[in-house]
């Protein structure tokens, strides 16, 4: 009874760190959601760039969105020749738990940062 009781110990303690690792796997995978969605933006605006010279060009009909998933929120600063991307996570969403990286910044230049307790994780 005694070695049933050990070996239940060990499966519970050793569950307990897998479902954590596990659980922060998946925010750091999901960070590629994120990513994309910058990226993407950045194309679209660097193709109304080509055309009107700059991002924020009233013909180009650039909006903020939300991802495929919900998981972040895409906003630009958009202003004659320059832009900063920035994605955050939706509240409320697994992605709010991300402390590691609270939010993804692209700009026009290609600067990639973030926010957070380790932002060199968010790239």
């Amino acid at each position: 009874m005694i070695e049933l009781l050990i070996v239940v110990t060990i499966i519970g303690i050793l569950s307990s760190i897998a479902i954590g690792v596990y659980r922060d796997n998946v925010i750091a995978a999901n960070r590629t959601e994120g990513r994309s969605a910058l990226q993407t933006a950045a194309g679209t605006l660097e193709k109304c760039r080509s055309l009107y010279g700059i991002y924020d060009s009233p013909n180009c009909n650039y909006v903020d969105f939300t991802t495929e998933t919900n998981l972040y929120d895409v906003a630009a600063a958009l202003a004659g020749a320059t832009f900063t991307l920035t994605a955050t996570p939706v509240v409320g969403k697994a992605q709010a738990n991300d402390s590691e990286c609270t939010s993804l910044t692209l700009d026009n230049t290609g600067v990639k940062s973030g926010t957070g307790a380790d932002p060199t994780q968010c790239w």
